[in-house]
């Protein structure tokens, strides 16, 4: 292991343990170490990038090995304008590079390095149980059927409901509001051929609700037995979706029937099974499950003030509405790391580039019946 040398700009950060490849091809896999409480002790490991590509291959198929072996989250980080070797990023958790042009599908560019690596150790300080979760399921989730993905979501998901550190989140956000009027959630019209699904809660930026799932459901069904029946998804106000309504976050009367309940009346399943018909138009502020479920869609349309993000992890929780699946499926493993774990929202243009959004209007997205779903003017 290394400290590594006071750098410049876009170089291995001073006074950050790391681990060289050639090192971890002689070991065996870095264990994860607990402490007496059960906590994880360094959970992250960090791999310095630089001369990797220059070991024989059989030191890198040994280093891979050792990575892919180990319960840490396994962090590679390239230096200047390097890339991280596609050998080494496919076996870690997440890449980071301070230079753009060094930047794909596996490797994040970042502005500070130091700042970034900063930002992932303080996550795994204050919640660590839910990080290490959320990174070991993305690493099974695209070799799994949806269902089975969205099952061992689920499984985990239930699990942190009963952990410490949601226990912690959910003392502080205090007392839970009273609830609004229930009877109202979704608007759903047929027009033609074409399903329109308008979430219609604007007062609590369409905060998804066990009322509005079970609306959603049911405007979804008849979509399910008409197979000539396209779907438009969009969102009434300000926002498309602001995610789980946190009013009703611990409200499960035991985790192992939030379970049944969360895959028993599951909108991403019903989303994915028809999703080749299906078009979400989304704006303003999508957090949580309000960037998750429209993942599932076949076709995403995103308006120029549309922002991004999972922030689950900060209440000591995963993605539950489906993100470990649908932003896996459409970004890769590695930036559904990075938002995860860092909680960082990214603008339309930016997920275009990444593959969450489909295409950036000029506008707000429209319906067919002419309301407008967002008051940000053209671009």
């Amino acid at each position: 292991m290394q400290d590594s040398d006071p750098a410049a700009p876009g170089e291995l950060p001073p006074g950050v343990p790391t681990l060289r490849a050639a090192d971890l091809a002689e070991m065996p896999p870095p264990p994860l170490v607990l402490d007496g409480a059960g906590r994880p002790v360094e959970p992250l490991l960090v791999v310095d990038a630089s001369g990797f590509a220059t070991l024989p291959p059989p030191v890198r198929r040994r280093a891979v090995t050792a990575l892919r072996g180990s319960r840490r989250c396994t962090v590679a980080v390239a230096s200047g304008a390097d890339r991280v070797p596609g050998e080494l990023a496919q076996a870690v958790d997440l890449g980071l590079t301070a230079a753009p042009s060094a930047a794909d599908a596996r490797t994040i560019a970042v502005p500070d390095v130091a700042e970034a690596l900063g930002t992932l150790t303080q996550r795994f300080a204050d919640t660590p149980v839910a990080a290490l979760t959320y990174v070991w399921l993305l690493r099974q989730s695209a070799g799994l059927p949806v269902p089975a993905a969205l099952t061992a979501e689920s499984a985990a998901y239930s699990t942190l409901l009963a952990g410490p550190e949601f226990a912690r989140w959910l003392a502080g956000r205090g007392p839970a509001r009273a609830p609004d009027d229930r009877a109202h959630r979704v608007v759903s019209s047929r027009v033609g051929d074409v399903l329109h699904v308008r979430l219609d809660r604007p007062a609590r930026r369409n905060a998804v609700d066990a009322a509005m799932r079970d609306a959603l459901l049911a405007a979804l069904a008849p979509a399910e037995w008409d197979e000539n029946l396209l779907v438009e998804i969009s969102g009434t106000g300000p926002a498309f979706s602001a995610g789980g309504d946190l009013d009703e976050f611990g409200s499960a009367p035991d985790p192992a029937r939030a379970h049944v309940i969360r895959l028993g009346a599951s909108v991403a399943e019903a989303v994915h099974r028809i999703r080749d018909r299906v078009t979400v138009r989304v704006h303003g502020t999508c957090l949580g499950a309000g960037f998750e479920l429209p993942c599932f869609a076949g076709r995403v349309l995103a308006a120029p003030d549309t922002r991004l993000g999972l922030p689950e992890l900060a209440m000591g929780l995963i993605p539950g509405a489906g993100g470990t699946v649908s932003v896996v499926r459409r970004a890769g493993r590695w930036r559904a790391a990075w938002l995860g774990l860092t909680g960082t929202r990214v603008d339309a243009r930016t997920a275009h580039a990444w593959g969450l959004v489909d295409e950036v209007l000029d506008a707000a997205p429209v319906a067919a019946d002419g309301a407008e779903q967002s008051g940000s003017a053209a671009r």
